[in-house]
């Protein structure tokens, strides 16, 4: 029978893991070598790493049960290796969930904790063959049902983000458009509008982005080659001209007299 690969290196890190959120990794040779090399692999076994108190006469220690274990970690911290092979859900499916913790809910936590806590307790007298496959039915419900939560929050924030971001555009020559306004005008918290836009340029970055992209429109159009560049300038919502050039020649890397004369003569 295989034995699952642990990394007991990551003890003292796991039991610092934070209520509330579980941390799903891969384990196993094929997955040290793929953090190597940079390779894609699946990995032998998939690790849940969750917060999970459980009776004090249980020892800090490896629990295996055929090929699946427990391993219980200090402050209440407890890790479920189970092989790859045995679930239904595919590796590249688990990606949402996968390097980062993920927030999981009271009720997800309860089912997790409940079934380790009973069968670690009962663990002298369980069928471990039995066990194992118990584990890697509780490993399977967590991950779908994690997974299920995540890419629910994934497309509300997919739908915020873009609610954003049309806001701004329909509303770029407003000088009073702040990050705090489209978080007041999409009805959510500032943190939330940044929380949307993680990973990418920052909501203000991103509102002096696009009104420069629109004084580049508007510089490059001969039928705009009338207005002066403080008027467009204010069409795109800067309230000086000498703030829009700076902001210009910051992003586009020339002063916007000189992008328009040669937008111009091409």
């Amino acid at each position: 029978m295989r034995t699952p690969v642990v990394n007991l290196v990551r003890v003292q890190h796991d039991a610092e893991v934070a209520s509330g959120v579980l941390v799903v990794r891969a384990s196993g040779a094929a997955a040290a070598k793929a953090a190597f090399t940079g390779a894609p692999s699946t990995p032998e076994s998939i690790q849940l790493l969750m917060r999970c108190p459980v009776h004090r006469s249980v020892p800090e220690d490896v629990h295996v049960f055929g090929d699946c274990s427990l391993h219980v970690l200090p402050a209440g911290a407890v890790v479920l290796t189970v092989p790859e092979t045995k679930l239904s859900t595919g590796f590249s499916e688990l990606h949402p969930l996968m390097f980062q913790p993920v927030q999981v809910g009271l009720e997800l936590r309860t089912v997790f904790t409940g079934a380790v806590g009973h069968v670690l307790a009962a663990r002298d007298v369980l069928d471990p063959v039995g066990v194992a496959l118990h584990l890697t039915g509780l490993a399977e419900l967590v991950l779908r049902s994690a997974l299920r939560e995540e890419l629910h929050r994934a497309d509300i924030a997919t739908g915020h983000r873009r609610a954003a971001l049309e806001h701004i555009r329909a509303h770029l020559a407003e000088p009073s458009l702040t990050p705090s306004q489209v978080a007041k005008a999409l009805n959510i918290s500032l943190r939330r509008l940044y929380q949307v836009f993680e990973g990418e340029p920052n909501v203000a970055e991103r509102i002096k982005v696009l009104r420069i992209d629109r004084a580049k429109a508007l510089l490059a159009d001969p039928s705009k080659a009338d207005r002066g560049v403080g008027e467009i300038s204010r069409d795109c919502g800067f309230v000086s001209a000498t703030h829009f050039s700076r902001a210009f020649r910051a992003l586009v890397g020339q002063p916007p007299t000189e992008y328009r004369r040669r937008a111009l003569t091409r």
